[in-house]
């Protein structure tokens, strides 16, 4: 199969008909054997009904609906493994991203050799002060720590080889940093293509304010996800190591002080509480490393969603 299309969504009854229809408008003018594949992100809305009665219409789309609503990461995520495309295209259903853009994508993973390309909306249209202006800090930022040269990390509209979806794994709110998670999975030619964006049509925006600070949040977590997922006591040994050091340090001190003069007291000294400070912290963090060990090479599960119905799957 030439493409999948991978759609998460959560209540966009309104806009499905139209996506659905100028995706498969673009997919026969150049031809491609397709699957689109939504994802009902627990809709309380007649969103699943709709795709139903699209299927019946056109077996190349396809659905899966969660139980509940679990995020556009476990939606993703689900898309990702149910795919068997040889590039994968994911786009939002508020038709905010054009699928005019798939010909163009497709064509620079195939020609250009890119492993991701991530859409860029350098033209947007959703407010400057709510959206906007924290989207360029959070991109910036990111941009900053992942050594990434990309302006839209946040883009919903990207392509992939199929090797790099079947690669990586996407949950919690990590959805954000995917060009991220396929670096560190080895993927290294990502790319990105200025993209259109449309102003919204159908609906209302499902994110808040909260995304932008639990964006940073999952960039401190990625980062270390990625550095030290499966060797978590390289980063709290080292740091359990310096802090027994200090406190190791601050007790030799107060011995050899309390040797040389007997009238230096031990206990009601600040030397000595940071010493006490030091070394507790300094084994808790060996504990958080051996506990994390544990953990990491007997975790099972992380990636469990109840899926109430499939469609052509």
């Amino acid at each position: 199969m030439d493409l999948s299309i991978v759609i998460p969504l959560l209540n966009e009854e309104e806009s499905l008909p139209e996506l659905s229809e100028w995706i498969m408008r673009v997919c026969n003018e150049q031809q491609y054997s397709y699957e689109v594949i939504f994802i009902d992100d627990g809709s309380t809305d007649s969103s699943w009904k709709v795709i139903e009665n699209l299927r019946s219409n056109n077996n190349n789309i396809k659905g899966i609906r969660f139980q509940r609503n679990y995020g556009k990461s476990a939606a993703l995520n689900e898309g990702f493994k149910a795919s068997s495309g040889d590039i994968v295209i994911t786009m939002d259903a508020d038709l905010q991203d054009s699928p005019d853009e798939i010909p163009e994508l497709r064509q620079m993973i195939l020609e250009e050799g890119y492993d991701l390309v991530s859409g860029w909306k350098k033209k947007r249209y959703d407010n400057k002060l709510t959206k906007n202006l924290p989207s360029k800090l959070f991109n910036a930022a990111t941009r900053k720590v992942s050594k990434i040269s990309l302006h839209d990390f946040n883009c919903g509209l990207k392509a992939y080889r199929s090797k790099v979806v079947k690669s990586i794994e996407v949950y919690g709110e990590m959805h954000r940093y995917i060009p991220l998670l396929a670096k560190w999975a080895g993927f290294k030619k990502i790319g990105e293509k200025v993209v259109e964006h449309r102003a919204r049509k159908y609906g209302v925006t499902k994110f808040g304010w909260e995304r932008f600070i639990n964006g940073f949040l999952d960039l401190a977590s990625i980062m270390f996800v990625g550095k030290f997922s499966k060797r978590p006591m390289h980063f709290f040994g080292l740091w359990g190591s310096v802090c027994f050091m200090v406190g190791f340090i601050n007790i030799f001190f107060l011995i050899i002080a309390k040797i040389f003069d007997s009238s230096v007291a031990l206990t009601n000294r600040p030397g000595f509480f940071l010493a006490l400070t030091f070394t507790i912290i300094g084994m808790q963090l060996f504990l958080a490393g051996f506990i994390s060990e544990l953990i990491a090479r007997n975790a099972t599960g992380r990636n469990f969603y109840l899926i109430e119905a499939k469609a052509g799957l």
